[in-house]
């Protein structure tokens, strides 16, 4: 007896063929959005079946889930991936989770990624040190995987708030950084990518390090003096620092503005019928800058600034850097102090 062979299914139309790819297509961008927006969790552990347990439940949940099961690959992948936050087991073989923790916040990359500790340990001076370290939670072992997912999403949520904030300041052009002064040393906890841009760009520094001139400024502040604004020029640019005051964590916070001078200069050489390099020279004059500052801004030697202020002083008839500048601030109201 011979069963009649199945019928094929009829192949799709090019037309339907299409419109389903586009569905699979559009259900993986919606999966993909939506683990992303649950954000990236770096799972620290060096038993196995801990990070089986927790990956399986954070992946669950929408979770993407990295893992590392010593404390070099777990510094290696938190600066390469930056995680939303990370779950750290604190007593591991080689470099424990405390100093994990210690050198993720010394790092301004790493600074203000929320730290869970997992421990076994519930005595006082483990819970302590699990916060002095940096973390800003712990779990109790064994791990319920739905109270550390809670436990998650309220952190997730505070540092993701905190990201939006400096986004926006950067977005506004006002970048901003904590500066922590540990027995005098100036540290960056973290700066703002703007400010990371910044730094270099003005003080030449390493985007990693606080500049000199910064880090006294900030001293002066900490021993109770009243200080202005920082500001430092290149060019026809300048980065004006303003301090906002301390951080719960007791950093320095301070906001730096980039303010362009290049409109002062052009109504300075309308009105003073001045050349660009002559203008540049007057416009520093009138800031109080001596010849050798004002080469310094604009890549000249104080001979060549020299040179320019003495075809200034004629065009202007006068003789001195003050009658100079006090001509220039009657007759140009952008150079007037606000």
């Amino acid at each position: 007896m011979h069963l009649p062979r199945p019928t094929p299914p009829e192949p799709l139309s090019a037309g339907a063929s299409a419109g389903a790819s586009a569905r699979a297509d559009l259900r993986l961008h919606e999966r993909l959005a939506d683990r992303a927006h649950a954000g990236l969790v770096l799972i620290v552990d060096d038993v196995p079946d801990n990070l089986a347990v927790l990956h399986d439940a954070l992946d669950a949940a929408g979770y993407t889930v990295l893992v590392a099961t010593e404390g070099t690959s777990a510094l290696q992948r938190a600066a390469q991936a930056e995680p939303d936050i990370v779950l750290l087991d604190a007593v591991m073989p080689g470099m424990d989770g405390f100093e994990v923790a210690r050198r993720l916040k010394a790092g301004p990359e790493t600074a203000h990624i929320p730290i869970v500790f997992m421990t076994g340990l519930t005595d006082t001076e483990h819970v302590l040190a699990a916060f002095d370290a940096g973390g800003v939670d712990y779990v109790t072992k064994p791990i319920r995987p739905p109270e550390v997912i809670a436990r998650m999403a309220v952190h997730m949520q505070s540092a993701r708030q905190a990201r939006q904030a400096r986004n926006a300041l950067d977005a506004y052009g006002h970048a901003t950084i904590a500066v922590r002064l540990d027995d005098g040393r100036a540290r960056l906890v973290w700066q703002t990518q703007l400010a990371r841009q910044w730094l270099p760009t003005y003080f030449g520094t390493t985007p990693d390090e606080v500049p000199a001139l910064l880090a006294d400024w900030l001293r002066s502040a900490a021993y109770g003096r009243e200080v202005r604004p920082l500001a430092t020029a290149r060019e026809a640019r300048r980065l004006v620092c303003t301090l906002q005051g301390r951080t719960v964590d007791d950093d320095w916070l301070v906001v730096l503005r980039e303010v362009s001078d290049a409109a002062t200069v052009e109504a300075t050489m309308q009105a003073l019928r001045l050349t660009l390099r002559e203008s540049e020279v007057l416009y520093w004059v009138v800031k109080g800058k001596t010849n050798r500052d004002i080469g310094d801004i604009l890549g000249s030697s104080p001979a060549t600034v020299k040179k320019h202020l003495e075809r200034v002083y004629e065009k202007l008839g006068v003789e001195t850097r003050t009658a100079a500048a006090g001509m220039a601030m009657q007759r140009v109201p952008e150079l007037r102090p606000a």
